[in-house]
């Protein structure tokens, strides 16, 4: 078989327009919760196609190294048909996978998605048994439609002669330059990145330029490592910003309980942004927790550090920040490292330390974070019968869990630390209650009605008088059209309840979950220095109030004057709001700067 030039001008073209339609259908799948023209799709498509040009080259190299050594000896057509196959497969789990899951991460496909798959039933959990059908079978039809197109441009040549052997041999030499030119991006001194198909301030817009499959195979260069390294400023400079940012002592802080040694509860409220409470100006969803605003002490201007449980987990109990690329939960060696609350309550004043979760415990290493941080026992849904494991995709149903909470508030000596995780306000939003039409406000209302239901019953026991109850989200969720260029997707509820608060306050400061370790223990009266990233809000040394928040390649940041997000990927503002931006930015960078470098000396 003896390919010509046709062909591959043929292959080449239809790789390109497949990733063209491809881009078309990622847009219009997504229509329902972004709005888009006609003109915005002529515009991804256009800015978009850089990058589809380059990426072509790279599938390119193979029928091109094929047709050159065609000319010389015959090439069987099994060889081409594989290749087919493969590739169809390829394109087709990065366009069926990229479409699907934006609407979960909101960030284009790339290889965190293989962290998941060590635990598919976890990952999975998101989604009914339906909606996989679908997307197999979707998987199945645009692979057979591909690997037909392709197999349709393979075509019987007649044998050539040996001047058109040597024409086409020194053709192909030639064209190789051409080839490596086109896959780097040109001869300047920036190759080929996912940042030059970036051109709108809707990252909905960028997001649809890119090309899925560069994305993915791009990202492994940022997760080759599990260290990642920031550094946009001289080492003298960062420290100072983040002396002035981060002071670890606890000065004349406002004292808000009646005791030093209460039992604690701190109970992460599954993806309870601020958007499902007074914060984003509803009453309804979430009354319960409206009204213990009212009745404890309630940080209004609280936000949580990163856009996922593994990370609001650490960020939560060690005070540690989150980063764009990569969960510290996932890397052992360093988790391992960082303080946490219980073991500084275990070691300090002898607390009895004890974490519930209904799900999959061992789902992105969070035994060994929780184990190695000083949680003496673990409850989860193995500890339950099978019947209970099954009330929901993810796990044991949260009314379950509570009534296993207040078990545990029973039982355990005191003192005693208990953390808890929810579940069930999660993707597919399976809960046993239908008070609101739209399934996500539903699963909000059934998690405020459990909330509920155990602070009553908790306040109506003798454990409620030396009781502390935080509550706080692990972090928000994208809802409708809310995404980061929203303060209000981060701006989460931290509640403190029970009989140990002296009195109902509001706590106006901006501050973040990562500062809950440094403000609780120093409420404590005991020393936090060992987390550094962590600032007691009440203390009279929290001078620079603000709020990070990271996600994949970007970043915000809001203080009283100003809000603004930051993309990595094309180096750019998305958004801001108020003043002093530039200076919002330094600070972020300071504090991604400072943080990577201190997990890679631990």
């Amino acid at each position: 078989m003896k390919q010509g030039a046709f062909y591959l001008v043929k292959f080449y073209l239809v790789t390109v327009l497949l990733f063209l339609v491809a881009k078309v259908f990622f847009m219009l799948y997504h229509h329902s919760t972004h709005d888009f023209s006609f003109t915005d799709v002529m515009q991804v498509i256009q800015h978009g196609l850089s990058l589809d040009l380059s990426f072509s080259l790279y599938l390119f190299i193979i029928p091109f190294l094929a047709t050159a050594i065609s000319l010389w000896t015959n090439i069987p057509r099994w060889i081409f048909n594989t290749y087919y196959l493969l590739l169809a497969i390829l394109l087709s789990l990065a366009f069926v996978a990229d479409t699907s899951l934006y609407e979960f991460w909101m960030f284009k496909l790339d290889a965190s998605c293989l962290q998941y798959l060590e635990t598919p039933t976890e990952a999975m959990a998101s989604v009914s048994t339906g909606y996989i059908i679908i997307r197999l079978l979707c998987l199945i039809l645009s692979s057979c439609i591909i690997y037909w197109i392709y197999y349709r441009l393979t075509t019987q040549y007649q044998s050539v002669n040996f001047r058109q052997r040597i024409a086409g041999t020194i053709s192909a030499i030639l064209l190789i330059p051409l080839i490596i030119i086109g896959i780097r991006g040109g001869l300047g001194e920036s190759t080929t990145n996912i940042g030059q198909v970036y051109y709108s301030q809707n990252q909905f817009l960028n997001h649809s330029a890119v090309n899925p499959v560069f994305s993915f195979f791009a990202s492994f260069e940022k997760t080759a490592s599990n260290h990642v390294t920031y550094h946009f400023m001289d080492d003298a400079t960062c420290e100072k910003i983040i002396q002035e940012l981060y002071n670890t002592q606890s000065i004349d802080s406002d004292t808000l309980l009646t005791t030093q040694t209460p039992n604690i509860i701190v109970i992460l409220l599954e993806s309870c942004g601020g958007e499902f409470t007074e914060i984003g100006g509803r009453t309804d969803i979430t009354p319960n927790l409206n009204r213990f605003a009212k009745e404890g002490i309630y940080f209004t201007n609280c936000y949580g550090n990163t856009w996922r449980t593994d990370r609001g987990t650490v960020c939560t109990w060690s005070g540690y920040p989150s980063f764009p690329t990569m969960s510290v939960m996932k890397i052992p060696s360093k988790s391992h490292t960082l303080p946490n609350i219980a073991r500084t309550l275990q070691t300090e004043r002898g607390y009895n330390t004890h974490y519930l979760y209904g799900g999959d415990i061992n789902f992105t290493n969070m035994r060994s974070y929780l184990v190695s941080g000083g949680f003496g026992d673990l409850t989860w849904k193995d500890d339950y019968t099978q019947e209970m494991q099954n009330t929901a995709k993810w796990g044991v149903r949260d009314d379950i869990t509570f009534e296993t909470l207040y078990q545990l508030t029973t039982t355990m000596h005191q003192p005693y630390l208990i953390g808890y995780s929810t579940l069930s306000s999660h993707s597919p939003w399976d809960v046993p209650i239908h008070h609101f039409d739209d399934e996500v406000l539903n699963a909000f209302y059934y998690l405020d009605q459990c909330v509920g239901q155990f602070i009553e019953k908790l306040r109506k026991s003798k454990e409620w008088e030396n009781t502390l109850v935080i509550m706080l989200p692990d972090h928000g969720v994208f809802y409708q059209d809310l995404d980061e260029s929203n303060p209000l997707l981060n701006h989460i509820p931290m509640i403190w309840m029970g009989g140990v608060v002296k009195e109902p306050r509001r706590i106006e400061q901006i501050c973040n979950q990562t500062d809950l370790p440094a403000t609780l223990l120093g409420q404590l009266g005991i020393n936090h220095d060992e987390y550094t990233f962590s600032r007691d809000v009440l203390s009279a040394s929290y001078t620079h109030p603000l709020g990070i928040h990271t996600y994949d390649d970007g970043f915000t940041m809001i203080d009283s004057a100003g809000f603004v997000n930051y993309d990595f990927i094309s180096n750019q503002v998305i958004t801001q709001q108020g003043t002093g931006i530039q200076k919002l930015i330094q600070q972020a960078k300071a504090i991604l700067q400072a943080a990577t470098k201190d997990l890679n000396e631990r």
